[in-house]
């Protein structure tokens, strides 16, 4: 039976999931999650079919809440980023009663652009899904650099999401193809709005791939939600601004 990688740090009582994002694996959280160790019980854990769980094939989102789930802390709370962001928010969809609270991070319930809702072009998908197959290293590079363009360090991020892609067994082109397929399809806009669990959404404002013109947008649909912009960071803030970062998440995990 196939079993996803995970692994528990930390020396807080209360438990936190990471979950990453598209490409990746959970070592892009290792400098987060030394920062928060000291509060929380963390579970980081590589999405199935990516990283060190690679005994996987692609599959439906709820197919990877289902996995992902099994195996999970009975109540805790779960933090995503990107993709993940779309695992975590499934998860305390389908099942509430295992989730304190959520984050998701550099994420949306629809990544895919349309009429009247910023997001990822369609094109923009289609080609990465074309690209992959044809030289999938520059693709996943290019989607790298895409993650950090526009933040102070962008350089040294790319650098270091780079390092954590090719430090851990690559996933399948299968398994990428259906990470987009996921982002391409995906609309939890309307389940959002039955959302039950405290709720937090952390943005980049530079991020070209969730524009900050989102925030105003899920402000008004998810009232109940709360949101946090990072200044000068991209896609990826907790590795651009890790303090800034920490002490949101900590805030946010730790407030009645």
């Amino acid at each position: 039976m196939n079993e996803l990688y995970r692994e528990t740090i930390g020396e807080g009582d209360r438990h936190l999931v990471l979950l990453h994002g598209w490409g990746l694996n959970a070592e892009v959280w290792r400098y987060t999650a030394e920062r928060l160790a000291p509060h929380f019980c963390l579970h980081l854990v590589d999405l199935p079919g990516y990283g060190r769980s690679e005994n996987f094939g692609a599959m439906t989102l709820a197919e990877m809440a289902e996995i992902v789930l099994d195996g999970a802390p009975e109540k805790a709370s779960w933090m995503g980023w990107s993709l993940g962001g779309l695992v975590a928010s499934q998860i305390a969809l389908s099942a509430p009663q295992r989730v304190e609270k959520l984050i998701t991070v550099s994420s949306s319930p629809c990544f895919s652009a349309q009429e009247n809702w910023p997001g990822i072009r369609p094109e923009v998908l289609h080609g990465f899904q074309h690209q992959l197959s044809e030289d999938f290293q520059r693709t996943v590079e290019r989607f790298l650099a895409l993650q950090t363009l526009g933040s102070d360090s962008a350089r040294q991020d790319a650098r270091l999401l780079k390092s954590v892609v090719l430090g851990q067994p690559v996933p399948s082109v299968e398994v990428l193809n259906g990470g987009l397929e996921i982002l391409r399809q995906v609309d939890l806009r309307l389940a959002m709005t039955e959302l039950s669990v405290p709720f937090l959404r952390i943005y980049g404002a530079l991020d070209g791939l969730v524009p900050r013109k989102i925030v105003p947008l899920l402000d008004a649909l998810l009232p109940d939600s709360c949101s946090e912009v990072i200044e000068k960071s991209a896609h990826a803030p907790f590795i651009s601004h890790p303090e800034r970062f920490c002490e949101i998440v900590e805030r946010f995990l730790i407030a009645n």
